[in-house]
């Protein structure tokens, strides 16, 4: 991690999304591991709800999410396979501005030292949404470890070197 520790760190708000047909609130360990760490990092949890795997539900979730200025971020985990029922990344398309490609590729990278070529079958993404970031993750603990302490932990740090998305979030509405 290059964390400059001259830097001030920056708590964001972050919103958190667990999408299950199966899962309730008892048994979302992955909902509940990234909550845990969001808060140890420093930042807020805005929010935390559960979806059924429906990319109208978990749009209409989103834009409410993106809509809501307080939150700077939001964090999926769940329907990211290749299954029918699996449709976070549809529900992405629907509401993103632009997508974040490398999120993925770094994902499924970092998933491969754990999990060989079965990371092939995640479709872990991210994108940006009228200003606000979304990262959608493979519902497994294991998944949410690797991406949130693969990844997120340090480009949601404001101190990160060279460069971080929170130093970005007040450009993302550019022209």
């Amino acid at each position: 991690m290059a964390i400059d520790t001259s830097r001030e760190f920056k708590p964001i708000n972050i919103a958190l999304l667990t999408v299950s047909d199966t899962r309730g609130p008892a048994e979302d360990t992955s909902g509940d591991i990234l909550a845990e760490r969001i808060k140890a990092k420093g930042h807020k949890l805005a929010a935390r709800a559960m979806e059924k795997d429906d990319a109208d539900r978990i749009a209409s979730r989103l834009n409410n999410w993106i809509d809501d200025r307080s939150v700077d971020a939001v964090i999926i985990t769940g329907g990211t396979g290749l299954t029918g029922r699996d449709v976070t990344p549809e529900a992405l398309d629907r509401v993103k501005t632009r997508d974040i490609p490398g999120f993925g590729e770094l994902f499924r990278w970092l998933s491969y030292k754990t999990i060989g070529t079965s990371t092939i079958q995640s479709r872990a993404c991210a994108v940006v949404a009228r200003g606000t970031y979304i990262f959608a993750l493979p519902g497994s603990n294991g998944a949410v470890k690797d991406g949130w302490d693969g990844i997120l932990d340090e480009q949601l740090d404001s101190r990160n070197r060279p460069c971080n998305f929170v130093e970005l979030m007040p450009r993302l509405l550019e022209k």
